[in-house]
């Protein structure tokens, strides 16, 4: 799984933290998406497509080891 993140869309909703904190946190002065992990386990792909389906900005992109997004 790759994680790209496109930070200058976060709005900062926080969606993200809450779905996958192992995989993002926020900006303390910003609130603004921060990856923390671009290579996670794949056992949190479950966590990291909701964090990127939950995403009011579409700031999250995923793509799968198989090239699906």
């Amino acid at each position: 799984m790759k994680i790209t993140l496109e930070a200058e869309r976060c709005v900062g909703a926080g969606h993200c933290v809450l779905s996958a904190p192992e995989v993002f946190d926020q900006d303390e002065t910003d609130g603004i998406v921060v990856l923390l992990d671009n290579g996670p386990d794949p056992a949190l792909s479950d966590a990291v497509h909701e964090a990127a389906d939950l995403c009011p900005a579409r700031a999250i992109l995923v793509e799968d080891e198989d090239g699906t997004a």
